[in-house]
């Protein structure tokens, strides 16, 4: 991963990741692993930092219906699966016809 992805600094989590995963991050891969965790105060929906990207994302891959199931057998077909979702995102937002700016 991290040959990959070597700009890679911070991974955000949600608060049931908690536990040794953290230790296991910044050991094995060199990843800060930061959780994002709901205050016990706060009632109803409440929009917590760099959690609401995630759901976002996983908003926009429910919208193609394939990748609402597991339907796939192979990781790359997955992957390339996520990445036609992700290409139909950006060309609707490139296609958006912008306000004129005066």
């Amino acid at each position: 991963m991290a040959d990959a992805h070597h700009r890679l600094t911070v991974v955000w989590a949600d608060g049931g990741y908690t536990g040794s995963l953290v230790e296991y991050c910044l050991t094995a891969f060199a990843l800060v692993l930061a959780i994002v965790k709901r205050s016990d105060d706060m009632r109803g929906f409440v929009v917590l930092p760099k959690r609401w990207i995630v759901e976002r994302l996983f908003a926009h891959l429910m919208r193609t219906r394939r990748l609402a199931r597991d339907y796939e057998r192979r990781t790359t077909s997955a992957e390339a699966m996520i990445y036609w979702s992700m290409i139909l995102l950006m060309t609707r937002r490139l296609a958006r016809p912008r306000p004129a700016r005066g």
